[in-house]
Order: C-alpha cells, then sequence, then structure tokens
C-alpha cells in the first residue's frame, strides 16, 4: 500500500494521479473539510480517508498497512498571524509522519521547498549543499520547511529509508489561479510591472515524476532541488503576454518599489480587512536573482525536464483569454 499525504493540493494531487495511473493500492489523505480533486475522481483504485497530519490516531489508521509514503501536506500561509502555528503545525506534522514511518517500517519521499535551501554567493548557483541560517530568516513558510525537513534528518539517523526534495516555483493548468497560478492570471488581467529577479521554475508533472523515481531508487539520506530551468521574470511575463494575446508589463518595479508596495499592501489590508495584494516576502523574491543548479537530480535519475515554455502555454489554454 502507498500512502500520500496532501493528495488534495495541487502537487499531492499530480503524485497521486501518476501513481493511481500505474493500477497501484493507493490510500490518500484529506481533511474533512475538503473536495477530492476533479483529477482524481476517476480512480478507483484510490482510498481516501480523512487525517490531519496532527491528528495521530486518524494517522496511525492511515497507516495500516503502508510499506511507501509521499508526505506533501503542509500549512502554507504568508499572513503575519498564522506564522507561528504554520511553524508548529508543519513541524509536528512531519515529525508524526517520520515516526509512524519507522514504526512500520515504510519508506519516505518528504516535499520541502526551494524555501528551504541556502543563497548562494552571487554569479553561482544554488545547491543542495547550500544551508539556509533559520536566524536570519523572515519567511515562515521556508523556516517550518527547513525545521521540517530536520524531522526527517532524525528519522534517518534512526533507520528510516527516505529522501527529500526541494522544488522550485512549482506551474502547471491544475493549479488554476491560486498558488503559482496567480501570476499567469495577473499577466491575463494586463499587469503592467515587471522585475528584473530570477527564480527555477518547474511543471508540476515533473516534480510528481522526479518524487516517484527517487522512491523507487532506494536512494536515501540526499536531499535534491527540483527544477527545470531558471527564468527570468521580465522574460516570463513577456512570453506569458504574448501566448495570452496581452501587452506585456513595460513599468520597471525597482527594489525600492516593491519594499514601499508591500507596506502599502499592509495598511490598505488593515483598513479592508482582505489579504494584502503584496506582501513582504513576495516582494523581496520578485527582485531576488537565485539560479538553481538541477544536476544532482539528473545524476540521479536521469531524468528530462519538461520545458518552461510547453507549460505556458499549457497553462494560458487552460485559463483562457481574457
Amino acid at each position: 500500500m502507498i500512502l500520500v499525504t496532501g493528495a488534495t493540493g495541487f502537487l499531492g494531487a499530480e503524485v497521486a494521479k501518476q501513481l493511481a495511473e500505474r493500477g497501484v493500492a493507493l490510500r490518500c489523505t484529506k481533511r474533512a473539510s475538503s473536495a477530492v480533486p476533479q483529477l482524481l475522481l476517476r480512480f478507483s483504485n484510490i482510498e481516501w480517508v480523512d487525517a490531519d497530519m496532527l491528528d495521530i490516531a486518524a494517522l496511525e489508521d492511515a497507516f495500516e498497512g503502508v510499506e511507501q509514503v509521499y508526505h506533501c501536506a503542509a500549512w502554507v500561509s504568508l499572513k503575519q498571524a498564522e506564522k507561528k502555528p504554520m511553524i508548529t503545525a508543519n513541524i509536528n506534522g512531519t515529525a508524526n509522519v517520520v515516526n509512524l514511518c519507522l514504526i512500520n517500517d515504510a519508506r519516505l519521499i518528504h516535499v520541502s521547498s526551494i524555501a528551504a535551501v541556502g543563497y548562494a554567493k552571487p554569479g553561482e548557483l544554488t545547491n543542495e549543499e547550500h544551508q539556509l541560517d533559520v536566524n536570519a530568516e523572515d519567511d515562515g513558510y521556508a523556516i517550518s520547511k527547513l525545521e521540517s525537513e530536520m524531522e526527517v534528518w532524525r528519522g534517518i539517523a534512526e533507520g528510516l529509508s527516505a529522501a527529500i526534495v526541494n522544488p522550485s516555483l512549482i506551474i502547471g493548468p491544475n493549479a488554476g489561479t491560486k498558488g503559482s497560478g496567480q501570476l499567469f492570471e495577473a499577466v491575463r488581467k494586463g499587469l503592467k510591472f515587471y522585475t528584473e529577479g530570477v527564480a527555477g521554475f518547474v511543471d508540476v508533472q515533473d516534480v510528481a515524476k522526479s518524487m516517484i523515481a527517487l522512491m523507487e531508487s532506494g536512494i536515501s539520506g540526499e536531499r535534491y532541488v527540483i527544477s527545470a530551468e531558471n527564468r527570468n521574470y521580465r522574460e516570463l511575463t513577456t512570453e506569458i503576454a504574448a501566448c495570452f494575446g496581452v501587452a506585456a508589463p513595460t513599468v520597471y518595479a525597482k527594489p525600492w518599489m516593491m519594499e514601499t508596495g508591500w507596506r502599502l499592501a499592509r495598511v490598505v489590508s488593515a483598513f479592508t480587512r482582505k489579504q494584502p495584494f503584496l506582501d513582504k516576502i513576495a516582494a523581496k523574491a520578485a527582485s531576488q536573482v537565485r539560479n538553481f543548479d538541477n544536476s544532482k537530480i539528473k545524476r540521479a535519475i536521469g531524468i528530462d525536464f519538461k520545458p518552461i515554455s510547453e507549460t505556458v502555454k499549457e497553462i494560458c489554454t487552460a485559463l483562457g483569454r481574457p
């Protein structure tokens, strides 16, 4: 039996889909309030169970007979008020999964994030060896993912067979207008501003493929950056705009403007009581230049990543012209 946590999420659903297409016995967890994703409704070989990552009793039941675990579940929030509870929930949830994997002798593939990887020197590629300084980090999500990795390493030290993946910005049609889909929707609606930041991007299908290949490889005690291409935000948004048939962003948002923007957004949010249109972490990331090295995962499983331009076209087709 294979278990996928967080299977209602963007990545978890893709992992479950690829596994279910193989006809394997599959168990997927979801919150009681979550609906089964549309792309998974057709599979009769998926057993759905309601299990919060902090509910030990429910997790113990979910782990019955399980030999492999893909841990995709995580709380993602940029709200300052949710920073501490998110960090606690993600760490404790991962600790519970690790402990149950040890008890049941199950192999684990843990989904972390590129946010949990440290920063390279200017001009160098960021790889798995770069360590994030948690004491200097403001991003609560990054902290939660790094500390969650520590739980996995603790499990490995206790005999757990496990590997960690650190995906860059995951994109794909099934994201819709949420998460990474927000960038595409913003361009579709006429985004005017661009930045000169650089980030890693990867198709959700390739992340899932990498995870499954790593599970089957038996490799343990390693972490892997999963990223297809490093793309400049200006060039990428111009490409997306052309795909939608709309005008490309033409106003350069300098770093100081982004700094002002998130502060203004916070003030506006206080009056409207709505989510800020720009947050500190996103504003900072938009101007950063981070180039990632994907050579380690290529050596490990021999994957050929899907060109990001192909994924861009698929997303634009799914969202449709404005």
